[in-house]
């Protein structure tokens, strides 16, 4: 995206359009966005997309005259285990015999499994009203910690034969993530599992009672940055990595991260 950002707007912003269109004219049920973290104040392209796809999204369900489509947006952490994050690549760094590549030695993330992000989608289509972004009540780490419980856990007694190589951030990248801006953070609620972002906009055709089960709180007091929120230990992170079965479900043929403005042999 951050290269090549025209193709990051054909996609997450003229294609999230198409299909909004296509779900008016079939009058589809719910239409789910799966945004990201980085669309909050965001510093690169993808995130700015990503931003722009959620706006979308609200402008859509506010804007519609009918009653029949619903239009939602979830806000994902970063998935541990999909292809090309940082567990697959660290997975086969490891195994390669290392070093491992980590951007900043300061990295935070908030983080969720597959299951936990599936399990978003499916349970915010559940309760939607319209118009809401659902981000997930998500744990955080410090990259550096997840390499070493990956240590831990893939090569046991060898792991001080792995080296650390802080390799500088990528061109637009953050050394923290947020769940929400402090503008959002006026119109959001809590509830047991996720932080419901309520439209700026309440609609200008429909009337829309946002009212949801097991309210925690109507008035939350922080954004929630990576940075300064409780970090997951090193102990508590392998709990994670073995209770999704992570490793062994994080095969990836690449050990090595793709870097914008990098030439095609390196």
């Amino acid at each position: 995206c951050e290269r090549s950002p025209e193709q990051a707007i054909a996609t997450n912003v003229v294609g999230i359009q198409n299909l909004i269109s296509a779900v008016r004219i079939n009058s589809i049920e719910k239409m789910i966005f799966a945004s990201s973290d980085k669309a909050v104040n965001p510093t690169n392209v993808m995130g700015t997309s990503k931003l722009m796809g959620e706006r979308l999204m609200t402008a859509a369900n506010s804007n519609s005259r009918s009653n029949d489509s619903i239009f939602v947006s979830t806000r994902f952490g970063n998935v541990l285990g999909s292809n090309g994050s940082f567990v697959p690549i660290f997975n086969k760094q490891i195994i390669d015999g290392g070093p491992i590549t980590i951007t900043h030695k300061e990295m935070t993330r908030f983080i969720m499994s597959i299951q936990e992000a599936v399990s978003l989608l499916i349970e915010s289509s559940l309760i939607a009203k319209g118009g809401e972004i659902f981000v997930t009540k998500m744990p955080v780490l410090k990259i550096v910690d997840l390499a070493e419980a990956m240590c831990n856990l893939i090569i046991k007694n060898d792991k001080n034969k792995i080296g650390i190589s802080f390799i500088g951030t990528k061109p637009g990248e953050k050394l923290y993530e947020e769940l929400m801006s402090e503008e959002e953070r006026r119109r959001s609620i809590e509830v047991e599992k996720y932080f419901i972002i309520l439209p700026a906009f309440r609609g200008f055709y429909k009337d829309i009672d946002y009212s949801y089960e097991n309210i925690i709180s109507k008035e939350l007091d922080k954004v929630y940055n990576s940075s300064i929120e409780e970090k997951l230990s090193v102990p508590e992170i392998e709990r994670i990595l073995n209770k999704y079965d992570i490793l062994n479900k994080s095969n990836y043929s690449e050990n090595k991260r793709y870097w914008p403005g990098e030439t095609n042999e390196n």
